[in-house]
Parts: structure tokens; sequence; C-alpha cells
């Protein structure tokens, strides 16, 4: 793997632990159920966000660029 590509993978692997940490603190100030459910189920998290997207657009910005830095260090 080259130097560049390494470097985006590190970058967005830790953009997309940083939305989930995000939205793990929104979720849970929202309702605990939905926290609990983002603290168990990661996938679930992020369909959170897209109906609670007032709150919580920001981690879901951070996951869209972990998401296309993890895309773009394989091509």
């Amino acid at each position: 793997m080259e130097p560049l590509s390494a470097a985006m993978f590190v970058f967005g692997l830790i953009l997309l632990g940083v939305s989930w940490v995000l939205l793990l603190q929104v979720s849970f100030e929202d309702d605990y159920t939905w926290g609990l459910t983002t603290l168990f189920l990661p996938p679930l998290a992020y369909l959170y966000g897209c109906f609670a997207w007032d709150k919580a657009k920001e981690s879901l910005y951070f996951a869209v660029g972990g998401w296309l830095l993890l895309i773009l260090s394989f091509a």
C-alpha cells in the first residue's frame, strides 16, 4: 500500500470513529434507547442519524468524509 493510501485509510478510520462517538453522544442526549442502540448496533446508529438529521448532521458529515477517504484509499 502506498504511503498516501495508507494515510487516507487511517484518517478515514479516525473520522468514522469520531463520527460514531459524536452520534453516540447525540443519541444518548435525545433518548436512552437510541443511545443503547447506537452503542450496541452501530449500523443502526446511522439510521437514527438520518431520522434526527437536525441533531446528528455533524456526525453524519464526519461519517461521509471517513467513507470517502476509505474508498479513495483503495482506488
